[in-house]
């Protein structure tokens, strides 16, 4: 029985990668809008609070039938809706006397016990993440054990949502009743560990945002937020405007508008940077040096090499232009590099202009 166990676990673990992979860039920005920077131990938490409803979510689903058709395999017994049968099962199937001591070393072997500890461990851990991360009452607490309970119960009564015939695992009350008894032990265990654990109220206390360096991967997100919102107006502007009317684009949304709100654009606003110059408000001429030498310097270089390369049919043509355009991409590639080494000094355009970011 404990194999049906680990095969759900063993999948968890392989899965987990993915998931925390797709999850990490919501967590990064509410990371940073919250708190303004990522604190490595709440991170900790929050993932492993995700690997735990990963394994959680498989313990409940897995295995899966070999076959959709389950109404056969199933019978006609899809629900189980007396209180405390469990109780009657381990009467009737342990091998349990009172009177012989030497039968309670077997307890933990049997089925009916087993059965019923994981159900009740299965919603410990959620218990003490709602208790230790999120604050929740008692109350609360239970109310949500409950709720994460029935999800699984209503899981497995529709067959996966209907992915099969009929439900491959019953619908037990028994079942809601130790999951939400698990989730109130979390939440009463989670007072013992937390005496030890730093307090997730106290985390921020000692942070100064104004020392904190701005990353690449916090810069990155932005430009994507930015660009992304750009997008939809860029390729209007390709196929039905001048393209002019994409470089005025560029200067409204990347020099006129963080001049009007002191270095701040969408991307920027929603991870809680802003662009500094050497004064206390940004300075024009520093976003024109900034974004000139970016976007019009060495983004235009490859605008129009590849234009070139696209209005005149010349495969030799294409690559004495492709090759250029390669050379200075792996030259840009190194300064990168080296800046993300030395991070004391700022990229060709930062330095130039005398622009950074900080936390906003």
């Amino acid at each position: 029985m404990i194999e049906s166990y680990l095969f759900p676990i063993r999948y968890a673990l392989l899965t987990f990668p993915i998931a925390a992979l797709l999850f990490t860039l919501p967590f990064l920005i509410i990371q940073y809008r919250m708190y303004g920077y990522v604190n490595k131990f709440r991170g900790f938490v929050v993932y492993s609070a995700l690997l735990y409803l990963i394994t959680a979510y498989y313990l409940v689903i897995l295995p899966l039938p070999d076959t959709t058709h389950t109404c056969t395999a199933s019978g006609n017994t899809f629900t189980q809706w007396i209180p405390f049968q469990f109780v009657q099962d381990f009467w009737r199937e342990t091998a349990l006397d009172i009177h012989i001591p030497s039968t309670y070393a077997v307890l933990f072997k049997e089925r009916a016990v087993l059965q019923v500890l994981f159900n009740v461990l299965l919603l410990v851990p959620l218990g003490m993440f709602l208790r230790y991360y999120f604050r929740f009452s008692f109350l609360w607490t239970t109310a949500a054990a409950f709720g994460l309970s029935l999800f699984f119960e209503w899981t497995q009564y529709t067959g996966l949502y209907g992915f099969y015939d009929c439900p491959y695992r019953l619908f037990d009350i028994d079942d809601l009743m130790l999951n939400t008894i698990g989730g109130m032990l979390g939440y009463a265990l989670m007072k013992l560990f937390s005496k030890v654990l730093p307090s997730m109220d106290q985390l921020d206390d000692k942070v100064d945002l104004s020392l904190i360096r701005v990353g690449y991967v916090r810069r990155f997100i932005a430009f994507q937020i930015d660009w992304v919102t750009l997008i939809p107006f860029a390729v209007f502007l390709y196929f039905f405007g001048n393209p002019i009317y994409f470089a005025a684009l560029v200067v409204a949304y990347f020099i006129i508008l963080p001049y009007m709100t002191n270095g701040i654009t969408l991307g920027k606003y929603i991870v809680r940077i802003r662009l500094a110059g050497r004064g206390d408000r940004i300075r024009l001429t520093e976003l024109i040096v900034r974004y000139g030498l970016l976007y019009f310097l060495l983004g235009g270089i490859h605008a129009l090499g590849l234009y070139a390369a696209v209005q005149f049919h010349s495969v030799i043509l294409g690559w004495m232009i492709l090759v250029p355009l390669l050379a200075v991409d792996i030259l840009f590639a190194g300064h990168l590099a080296y800046r993300l080494y030395n991070r004391e000094k700022g990229l060709f355009y930062e330095t130039k202009s005398g622009t950074r970011h900080i936390v906003s």
